[in-house]
């Protein structure tokens, strides 16, 4: 008992620190996917397609002129809090073409700790 009362606050510290860096490396892996998607169709995928368009071929407008996927060998993960992420293109808050984003475990906008949002601009 006396060991798992040292044992358990450093454990349990490490698990939200590994989850925010898994998402960190998702957010990534996704982030080259979609270049990879746009190398091959000139743009994005829309908001509206989302990441799923990194899996199969989106079937809304503007169809792909060009898919060659799946880009991901895998279908599109959940991030590590069981959210989806979020996805916005054109991008409202990167320079980039796509906003990629976590909102930690609280799944709330802002937040600190483990709360705080993962995003693929910072």
């Amino acid at each position: 008992g006396v060991l798992a009362t040292l044992v358990a606050p450093n454990v349990f510290s490490n698990v939200g620190t590994a989850k925010d860096a898994t998402a960190r490396s998702q957010i990534e892996m996704l982030g080259a996917a979609l270049d990879a998607y746009r190398l091959d169709n000139g743009r994005y995928p829309t908001t509206e397609q989302g990441l799923a368009a990194l899996w199969q071929a989106p079937m809304s407008e503007p169809r792909p002129a060009n898919w060659r996927g799946p880009y991901l060998r895998k279908a599109v993960p959940l991030d590590p809090w069981r959210a989806a992420y979020i996805y916005r293109s054109p991008a409202q808050e990167s320079r980039g073409g796509f906003d990629l984003l976590s909102y930690g475990a609280d799944a709330k906008p802002g937040g600190s700790g483990e709360d705080a949002d993962v995003t693929s601009w910072q």
